[in-house]
């Protein structure tokens, strides 16, 4: 009897001190939720998803031609082929022989989609953010309108990974970044989608793990601007340690901080969904409001390997941090 108590207050020992590694009470260690019920087509690599101002909801995903998805009813997901299915031969000298196109971000506005994507090779920061509009959102109907933003091999940044964000006050900044000098934020013209000037802020950078953050977005609610990423590393299958972290300002610009006060450019970031269960490497979050909802989307690895959408919702607690369920 003694002995499996000394075994149970060490593996409590070592639960705790992992849970303090990661910024986490050991109660959260152990509560994260597994994701919702989605149902039909479920692979899904850096998705992002809005409600449809028609009713539905549109996904797309990394893609060769960006893949796309819908659903009626956020749960059973079917295929709708691709937003390029011709070729992007005009992001072909970034991607190499990959094809792949990478982390799109749609928002619906002005009467039209718009989204954002990225093309590039793994590990490269020859890379570039590109510029598409559709009326409808279908296969085929997407126009590309060019680059926004590119990083060279000696930019000490990558622009990949783009997420809009339209603030109530009308200005639209779009954020990005990947590894390197961490992630970036531009301001945009309303009128084109494109840059309005040539400042660029930093807004958020990591000094360990090869400095991996990426996949920002930022969400506005209550007066504070909210900077979910993703920290350490996708792309491994089951061994994957995505996880999700978020920080928050007063101002889009930053700084923006994590709950103990350690600023995201410092590699700060409270942790939000990490690996648990069955559910391997949990990143690439995208988060939009359904109504009174918001939803938080993101993938992550089976234990055989495969990427699959996870959907679950966010709560706010008494000061305003956000919470999966």
């Amino acid at each position: 009897m003694r002995a499996r108590k000394v075994l149970l207050t060490a593996v409590t020992a070592i639960v705790a001190a992992a849970a303090s590694l990661y910024g986490l009470t050991t109660a959260d260690a152990a509560t994260y939720p597994n994701p919702g019920v989605v149902t039909g087509s479920t692979f899904a690599h850096d998705p992002t998803m809005i409600k449809k101002p028609t009713g539905g909801y549109l996904l797309a995903y990394t893609s060769p031609g960006i893949g796309l998805k819908t659903s009626a009813d956020r749960t059973a997901f079917a295929d709708a082929g691709k937003a390029f299915p011709n070729g992007t031969p005009w992001a072909d000298s970034y991607t190499a022989s990959d094809k792949n196109l990478w982390a799109p971000d749609i928002t619906y506005a002005g009467g039209k989609y718009l989204m954002y994507y990225s093309a590039s090779t793994f590990g490269s920061s020859k890379s570039a953010i590109f510029l598409a509009a559709s009326t409808t959102g279908a296969a085929g109907s997407w126009t590309n309108y060019g680059k926004v933003v590119e990083s060279t091999a000696t930019s000490g940044y990558n622009a990949i990974d783009p997420n809009l964000v339209i603030t109530s006050s009308g200005e639209w900044w779009l954020s990005f970044g990947s590894f390197w000098s961490g992630i970036k934020l531009v301001k945009l013209s309303a009128a084109t989608g494109k840059r309005a000037d040539s400042t660029m802020y930093s807004i958020a950078e990591r000094f360990v793990n090869s400095k991996s953050v990426e996949a920002p977005v930022i969400v506005e609610r209550n007066g504070y601007f909210y900077l979910f990423v993703a920290f350490d590393f996708c792309c491994k299958g089951a061994s994957s340690t995505y996880r999700i972290m978020v920080g928050r300002s007063k101002s889009i610009t930053g700084p923006y901080a994590d709950k103990s006060g350690t600023a995201m450019t410092a590699g700060g970031g409270s942790e939000i969904l990490a690996s648990h269960d069955a559910v391997y490497g949990p990143g690439h979050p995208a988060v939009f409001q359904d109504g009174s909802q918001t939803v938080l989307a993101y993938h992550y690895y089976q234990a055989n390997g495969d990427a699959k959408l996870g959907i679950n919702l966010l709560g706010w607690d008494s000061s305003n941090w956000p919470y999966v369920y």
